[in-house]
């Protein structure tokens, strides 16, 4: 899905045959931003609750869409072994280690890095609260939203 969404967009903006890693990874990095924003787990200094579960989610689906379209522009889909565990650290350090993946990837942008980076964020999600069920069908419902579709860019 992730795939043809990406042809779509590269299509309609005219970036057939580009490489997209650059703003791909930009892309991802924000994303990842605004989802520990909605958590709010970096924020110290107040007592604001963390945003709900719902705004959480469709964040947590925005980054994944940008790093599985980082896995196709390097051909990685045939991605095996994956092992999707929860992880003990809090959720600032794994915040902080999703962008040391992210980076490691774009420094070499190999499958086991890329591999490293998808666990890791699927552990946020753990952590956050979701199952790969939950984030399955919120990225498949986000897919099937025609207006997302048809937006000109990513959110």
């Amino acid at each position: 899905m992730q795939e043809i969404l990406d042809e779509k967009i590269k299509k309609e903006h005219g970036l057939d045959g580009e490489s997209l890693l650059s703003q791909k990874t930009l892309a991802l990095q924000v994303e990842i931003a605004e989802l520990a924003n909605e958590t709010k787990c970096f924020k110290f200094w107040n007592n604001k609750n963390v945003s709900n579960h719902k705004i959480i989610l469709e964040e947590l689906v925005n980054s994944l869409y940008f790093i599985l379209s980082l896995g196709i522009e390097k051909k990685f889909n045939d991605i095996t072994n994956i092992q999707f565990k929860k992880n003990d650290c809090t959720i600032t350090s794994q915040f902080l280690n999703l962008y040391v993946d992210i980076n490691d990837f774009l420094v070499c942008s190999s499958k086991d890095h890329y591999i490293t980076l998808f666990e890791d964020f699927f552990s946020l999600g753990f952590s956050l609260g979701y199952s790969i069920e939950q984030i399955q069908e919120a990225y498949n419902k986000s897919y099937m939203d025609t207006n997302y579709i048809n937006q000109p860019q990513y959110s």
